[in-house]
């Protein structure tokens, strides 16, 4: 699975969640100033191209929509930054979080349920 870059990501997140969709639905969702509709077209193109959507050619207009689910997409690469920057650590990753105060107590407290509830 080839890593995404940011204007990809982002697009692909609108795709993920109005699934199927066409180019202008991903664009209405984008606040002023809005990228011209090419770009969007753009990006999408290379979503298919990089086997990310599936195309379907509706009159003139072209639906779109995922070949990979999201959470697929997320698992493969946070496990590469936790091994990249985390020393594969995912308690060095919260430590890091914490130390930075990007995470309370209490999110903390909800993961430590969440961990107890899968056991």
């Amino acid at each position: 699975m080839e890593k995404l870059t940011i204007q990809e990501e982002e697009v692909m997140l609108w795709i993920w969640q109005l699934q199927p969709c066409f180019v202008k639905d991903i664009l209405l969702r984008y606040p002023e100033p809005k990228p011209p509709y090419t770009t969007i077209a753009s990006i999408v193109k290379n979503l298919e191209r990089k086997k990310y959507v599936k195309v379907k050619r509706m009159g003139n207009t072209y639906q779109y929509t995922p070949l990979i689910e999201e959470s697929d997409y997320k698992k493969t690469f946070m496990s590469g930054v936790v091994r990249n920057y985390f020393e594969n650590s995912y308690k060095e990753m919260v430590s890091f979080f914490v130390k930075d105060q990007k995470i309370s107590a209490d999110d903390l407290k909800e993961i430590i349920d969440m961990i107890e509830k899968k056991k």
